[in-house]
């Protein structure tokens, strides 16, 4: 079943109205005509279904038949990592979302080859919102995660609205196993994290330093070195795993 999107929507009113791109890629795209059903999301976790009552050009009028029941919660997970370069960041974003990030934070490290000015970072951050909601069209999510502009490591970790277990992925002989990290965070309740993946030239020593004393716990996702993409993969994947109520 297509799936729209429609920021704000009032699902109680019973008629909804959607129009530009969105309706586009509806009539045109994906064909839908008077009669046919369509599941209609806002982003901010509601849903429902309905029925086309009329569809011309860019509009798309339809008809609630069905609030659908919130999705059940799932452990907030905000990924921070170094830019990579080529357009492995897309992927990283589409599959991060499909993941269930609820945050995800570009970040230029001191080995970040990616550079970016601010026209460029804001052309970027925008791209990768648009690749976040196509993402969550295709895999039924129906809160829409939120890409932050790129910001610089420090900046990033002078922040304080950050809540819950602080990971930071590390190629560190103290790193401690993500599994038993993890493990800890479950049985205290924790049911949010913030993940930190460097570039693939890794963190500087000070760089490290510097995430320690900010509450970023140094964590390895074993002995095999990992692609940027593999190790945040992984890294969500587990913490989905440990942290899911």
């Amino acid at each position: 079943m297509h799936r729209c999107y429609l920021p704000y929507a009032d699902f109680s009113d019973g008629l909804l109205l959607v129009e530009g791109e969105e309706a586009h890629h509806a009539t045109r795209v994906m064909r839908l005509k008077e009669g046919d059903r369509c599941e209609v999301f806002d982003g901010a976790g509601h849903a429902a279904i309905a029925k086309v009552c009329g569809a011309r050009g860019s509009h798309l009028q339809l008809e609630v038949e069905e609030i659908l029941a919130a999705m059940p919660p799932v452990a907030s997970i905000t990924l921070a990592l170094a830019i990579p370069k080529g357009s492995n960041m897309d992927l990283i974003v589409q599959k991060a979302v499909e993941l269930g990030v609820s945050r995800i934070v570009p970040l230029i490290s001191e080995r970040t080859i990616v550079r970016l000015d601010a026209k460029e970072a804001a052309a970027k951050t925008a791209k990768w919102q648009r690749t976040v909601l196509e993402a969550c069209k295709q895999c039924g999510v129906n809160t829409l995660p939120v890409v932050e502009t790129p910001q610089s490591y420090a900046d990033f970790l002078r922040r304080q609205d950050w809540t819950g277990l602080r990971l930071q992925c590390a190629i560190v002989g103290h790193a401690r196993p993500i599994r038993t990290v993890l493990e800890e965070a479950r049985s205290a309740g924790e049911n949010a994290a913030t993940i930190l993946i460097g570039p693939e030239g890794d963190f500087s020593p000070a760089e490290y330093a510097e995430a320690e004393k900010a509450g970023y716990i140094p964590t390895s996702l074993g002995p095999i070195i990992l692609r940027v993409e593999t190790a945040v993969f992984m890294a969500v994947a587990a913490a989905r795993y440990a942290l899911d109520c």
